[in-house]
């Protein structure tokens, strides 16, 4: 970066503005480079490429007189979408990010795109040659797609960037629609302005104190909000670099992940607590000793529950490679609040343990960490001045007590305006007033938590809570001890939720085997061995199962009505790696589920 001048960011209104500003004083700059595999260093983009492919991108569509348009963008990982994304807001388009349709196995991505194509009602398709000219397998599946129009933009002239004219946008203007992970709904079309990226951007440097010279390192998939906003928003942003990599050559080898931190000393990176977790269970010693983690400032961790013994273990595991626990910064947010709410570097206090008992009346009462019925929480940090959180009581719609879990509410100027055509929906989570102060509006969250000392602290989905016998159980963590139960059971691949019976709601458990295991008989697995025949691992269902059920009623005093082990990858997932309960009830009753045994 040029030294001698300040970048004028608190004046610009959209992003357009800052990527013609930084192609303009920063021309060669390089923002964003390309990892094929995950380890050698490829293509990249400097502000000048990035804005004369967006002129280009947007000129064209412009032609189209597309302006208030909504466009899919249809990617795979690469450095096409972020030419794509920006073409969209060159034009003043509204950009709708999902992931590239699957054309060997269609019928898996297709339904979720369908119900996008109706919401959305888009006119442009933005995508790959190589994606366009397999296309045709969709057409016949989904007839709506070959009504669109279908852009390569990999083959769009660089000579269009001359006809390109700015576009009419404002901080007001709608950028994108972000649509959510259906984790416990349908998902729906978040509307995100310019004015919520460059607040949100704003406000993530500001919570995580960034190094300016900084250098970031992402993973996550550019169609999930985390990984739009830090892996391509921000380097425009900031001005720093990125280097990107494939979700799947991190989830093939997680030590890529941290070798490519090594590598080009990154000082910021992240991703969910699974991603942690893999990184604890599958790198090796010997993998350990190759690192170098002393420059990662930030390693934030987001978009599903922190476990604290994920951050314990990672922290302890990775000392020896320069890994500093302030370095580990939790944080919560979601796609209604453009993406962070709080955030923080991890500090002692930020680990909370309180009993399960008080929890499951709503009460927060503090335990000792040896408690035999305590479950320790990880803080996600704290909310700036700007941005206001409140615990409230969904019911009545007032003001937790200080010992009381409630609804997370937000407001700020990060929270969006709402869902695309849901008008009803978005009053009811977008306009919502305390009705003891007439405080508002505020964003209800659907998620539970309490505030401690400034700190927020998430416990659950208000729509996932498990009441058995008036008794409400969170059911991550039934999840959690079915995962620590047996080696043969995959991490964050597990599902429970409740179903109706003849004697109320009864605890149902859907759990994924380690891949390389096949159903037999033998000896009870166990945490030092399994069962083998053959050179193969066999795993006993049946023990399998009586291990699961006597673990959850142990640890929770309740009674599991059914187990289910399926293979790895069965279990519904959002793009954000979280489990879709909803949906995985859905195949459970109605049959579809695919078993790796059932008792």
């Amino acid at each position: 970066m040029k030294m001698g001048f300040t970048e004028p960011l608190m004046e610009f209104s959209t992003l357009v503005e800052i990527l013609g500003w930084r192609a303009l004083h920063q021309p060669e700059q390089r923002t964003h480079i390309y990892m094929f595999d995950g380890e050698k260093e490829g293509e990249c983009l400097t502000h000048a490429t990035l804005d004369c492919q967006a002129r280009s991108i947007g000129a064209l569509l412009q032609s189209y007189q597309a302006a208030g348009e909504r466009a899919l963008l249809l990617y795979p990982a690469g450095l096409d979408f972020i030419a794509g994304f920006f073409g969209c807001l060159y034009a003043g388009v509204i950009a709708v990010p999902l992931p590239a349709p699957n054309l060997a196995q269609p019928e898996r991505t297709l339904p979720r795109l369908r119900a996008i194509i109706s919401d959305a009602q888009p006119t442009v398709v933005l995508t790959t040659s190589a994606i366009l000219s397999g296309a045709g397998r969709l057409f016949a599946q989904a007839p709506e797609l070959h009504k669109l129009r279908w852009v390569a933009t990999d083959k769009v002239p660089a000579g269009l960037a001359l006809e390109w004219r700015g576009p009419a946008v404002t901080r007001d203007t709608v950028a994108l629609l972000q649509y959510t992970s259906g984790s416990t709904a349908e998902p729906k079309g978040v509307e995100i302005s310019h004015g919520n990226l460059l607040h949100n951007s704003d406000y993530i440097g500001r919570i995580f104190a960034f190094n300016p010279n900084g250098v970031t390192v992402s993973w996550l998939p550019a169609f999930h909000d985390m990984g739009l906003t830090n892996g391509i928003i921000q380097p425009v942003y900031k001005g720093r670099p990125c280097y990107l990599m494939p979700a799947v050559s991190f989830l093939m080898q997680p030590i890529r992940w941290l070798q490519a931190i090594s590598r080009y000393r990154a000082t910021i990176s992240g991703g969910p607590n699974f991603a942690y977790e893999l990184c604890n269970r599958r790198i090796t010693p010997e993998q350990r000793e190759t690192l170098d983690l002393s420059s990662w400032d930030v390693a934030y961790s987001g978009a599903e529950p922190v476990r604290a013994d994920t951050v314990k273990r990672f922290v302890a595991t990775f000392a020896s490679c320069g890994f500093r626990p302030r370095a580990f910064h939790p944080c919560y947010g979601l796609a209604e609040t453009t993406l962070m709410v709080t955030g923080g570097p991890l500090r002692d206090e930020m680990f909370r343990t309180i009993q399960v008992d008080a929890l499951e009346q709503n009460r927060i009462v503090d335990a000792s960490a040896q408690h035999q019925n305590g479950r320790t929480l990880v803080s996600s940090g704290r909310a700036m001045d700007d941005t206001r959180v409140a615990i409230v009581q969904p019911e009545s719609m007032t003001v937790c007590a200080a010992d009381q879990v409630g609804e997370i509410w937000v407001s700020g100027p990060s929270v969006t305006r709402g869902y695309w055509n849901r008008p009803e929906e978005t009053e009811r989570a977008c306009r919502a007033f305390l009705k003891d102060t007439g405080e508002g509006p505020f964003l209800r969250t659907g998620d539970l938590g309490f505030m401690r000392d400034g700190e927020l602290f998430v416990t659950g989905r208000l729509k996932d809570l498990i009441i058995i016998s008036g008794r409400k159980i969170y059911p991550h963590d039934i999840e959690l001890t079915v995962e620590q139960s047996l080696p043969a059971i995959r991490p964050a691949c597990c599902a429970a939720f409740a179903v109706d019976g003849p004697d109320g709601e009864q605890l149902v458990i859907v759990a994924e085997v380690e891949p390389g295991y096949q159903p037999g008989t033998g000896n009870p697995p166990d945490a030092q061995s399994s069962a083998r025949s053959h050179g193969r691992k066999m795993l006993d269902v049946e023990a399998t199962v009586r291990i699961i059920r006597r673990a959850v009623a142990e640890q929770h005093d309740a009674r599991v009505r059914t187990v289910v082990l399926v293979r790895a990858g069965r279990i519904p997932m959002t793009t954000s790696g979280k489990v879709q309960r909803h949906a995985c009830k859905a195949s459970f009753l109605d049959g579809t589920l695919q078993k790796f045994g059932e008792t």
